[in-house]
């Protein structure tokens, strides 16, 4: 629906964007919201069930994502205007609501991967990569997970970087690695087995000793290529190590600044499934009557939009707080704790209001429902964000027992 605000702009909103909650938005930030919108809805939602099904990604909307601003929005070499974390949150609910999978992508190379540049790397590296990235020349992938640590990783970093004169050997594993199969810069994390600190380090696909292999018979994200990666005697050079990473706090720091646009991302892929479901129930006849005038199909969508609304005020606020430099870590992983945890509740609901229908791909609910599974666990499991909470209630960490 499309009405003006008291400002006398046009907004164009969502269905389930039930309070308006993007009149948080500036003119500027909401007439790239609706491009970006126009293209998902054009180009990628209508495409994604055939690529899902075949586990493969449309490498074709790569530049044109690009050529919108959908990468690298946060920072000055690569963003197309000032924005706000409102504005960048908005944007991931939209790609989440189009496809999760894409996402997924936007996330690492944007997030993820610019992210480590933007806080780690020097001048001299943010002006060499931030603006390739941002543009779509080349596609950035971020290597933190390892085949033994996930949720322990800032302990648990088993990848090695030993110093040698001006170059780095990197040895190690990781695993999960979005983007991985095809990126061309992949940032990855590794100990340095002088000083025990982690590091990070941008390594290019066609270094020898480096190898990604797709992970095959995923049942969520299916369209994220996701890769197990070998380092075996990888030689970087001393300029491609990010100058300004010197422990794992930087890593942490690139953590927080992407965990609250996950959280944005399981909005939009419970909007995917809610759209579905209400234009199917809209349709769809039992018993000689719509399936819309059934009175608990009505308490279920209405449960669905409640959760959508409620996680899209919690995030609004976690990112005008970042956007005043208030934002802490208990913050972020509180919105991601639980957006994920509503969006798991919902697409489940979806599913159950179209009954059989809803296991079915064709019918819009299926894929969200799957790729709910994996945007519940990456960036922090519920657990971990809400020990991560529970630790700034208390003042104590219970991590460790």
């Amino acid at each position: 629906m499309t009405t003006v605000t008291p400002t006398g702009t046009a907004t164009q909103y969502l269905s389930s964007d039930f309070y308006f909650a993007q009149d948080a938005l500036t003119p500027r930030e909401n007439d790239s919201i609706h491009e970006l919108r126009a293209y998902l809805d054009a180009e990628v939602t209508p495409i994604m069930d055939d690529y899902w099904e075949r586990a493969e990604f449309p490498m074709h909307v790569i530049k044109p994502l690009a050529d919108i601003g959908a990468y690298g929005a946060l920072w000055e070499e690569s963003r197309q205007f000032e924005n706000s974390a409102k504005y960048r949150g908005w944007a991931a609910l939209e790609s989440g609501r189009a496809d999760a999978s894409v996402s997924t992508f936007i996330g690492v190379t944007s997030g993820l991967a610019m992210g480590s540049i933007g806080v780690g790397g020097s001048p001299e590296q943010r002006a060499e990569w931030l603006p390739r990235l941002g543009t779509g020349e080349i596609v950035g992938a971020f290597g933190l997970t390892e085949p033994l640590s996930g949720s322990d990783s800032a302990r648990g970093l088993r990848t090695t970087a030993t110093r040698k004169g001006d170059s780095w050997v990197l040895n190690g594993s990781k695993r999960w690695i979005g983007n991985a199969t095809f990126a061309d810069v992949i940032v990855i994390w590794a100990r340095d087995t002088d000083d025990n600190q982690v590091k990070g380090f941008l390594v290019t696909s066609d270094t020898p000793g480096f190898v990604a292999t797709k992970i095959e018979r995923k049942q969520s994200l299916r369209s994220v290529q996701n890769a197990d990666i070998t380092l075996t005697d990888v030689v970087v050079p001393e300029e491609r190590r990010l100058q300004r990473v010197n422990s794992f706090r930087e890593t942490a720091e690139v953590l927080l600044l992407t965990r609250a646009d996950v959280a944005w991302q399981a909005i939009g892929n419970a909007i995917g499934a809610y759209e579905a479901a209400v234009a199917y129930v809209k349709e769809r006849e039992q018993f000689g009557r719509k399936l819309s005038s059934f009175q608990l199909v009505q308490d279920l969508l209405s449960r669905c939009l409640a959760n959508i609304s409620s996680s899209i005020a919690l995030c609004m606020q976690t990112s005008d707080l970042l956007d005043k430099g208030r934002q802490t870590d208990a913050h972020a992983s509180m919105a991601k704790s639980f957006a994920t945890s509503r969006m798991r509740e919902t697409v489940a609901w979806c599913r159950e209001v179209m009954g059989g229908n809803g296991i079915i791909l064709d019918y819009g609910v299926a894929r969200r429902f799957a790729d709910a599974e994996a945007i519940y666990s990456f960036e922090g499991t519920r657990e971990m964000n809400s020990l991560i909470v529970g630790r700034a209630i208390t003042g104590t960490s219970a991590f460790v027992s």
